[in-house]
């Protein structure tokens, strides 16, 4: 028995399996959500903190350390659900955008922990509707496109095609009134087209 068999080192390192990119997004988007719930509920006991100073007139900061709240903020089961399936609809390429808009207006507006989650939903849902908006201008582009093809298609046979209504052996009425025979069941008022070939 080899060395080999008893050390596996030998063998080429597993390969990191690929993550579907949907839920790398819902995953970054919903730490995010987190992160920021977090900020503000530290936020938002500091302003408390700040309020008590005022309030006494006395700061005894430096003396007293102030717990941790044994019971953070957290969103229902039933809204976390929701938020993760609007991620889901967030093409990979908008992750970043997305995290960028929900950063500015969390600095902007500076929320309470309650309303996070409210800013988040609307700015996927800003985000989906930005998507639906650009999928439909593609849509309409792609159809414009084929219908150019086409319409391209009937120029090129059209200029295959020659029309020559001041030809020297078209036959008019007046030809045949003329001759006194009875006029073919062509129309006279159409032109005669030829191909290329005949010139």
């Amino acid at each position: 028995m080899s060395l080999a068999s008893w050390f596996r080192w030998n063998e080429p390192p597993s390969r990191i399996s690929q993550r579907n990119p949907t839920e790398v997004v819902v995953e970054t988007l919903m730490m995010e959500l987190g992160w920021q719930i977090k900020q503000a509920e530290k936020q938002q006991r500091e302003r408390e903190n700040e309020y008590h100073k005022i309030k006494t007139g006395v700061d005894y900061g430096w003396l007293v350390s102030y717990p941790k709240p044994k019971h953070s903020y957290d969103i229902s089961p039933g809204e976390r659900l929701q938020l993760e399936d609007m991620c889901t609809k967030i093409h990979p390429s908008y992750c970043g955008p997305v995290l960028l808009r929900f950063r500015q207006l969390i600095a902007e507006y500076e929320p309470e922990v309650q309303e996070v989650a409210r800013l988040f939903r609307s700015v996927l849902q800003e985000a989906t509707e930005k998507i639906k908006e650009e999928e439909e201008a593609k849509k309409l582009a792609r159809q414009w496109n084929t219908k150019h093809k086409t319409s391209l298609s009937l120029m090129t046979f059209k200029s295959r095609t020659r029309i020559s209504p001041f030809s020297s052996n078209i036959k008019t009425i007046s030809e045949d009134v003329e001759r006194g025979t009875e006029p073919t069941r062509r129309v006279w008022s159409m032109p005669e087209f030829r191909s290329a070939k005949d010139y």
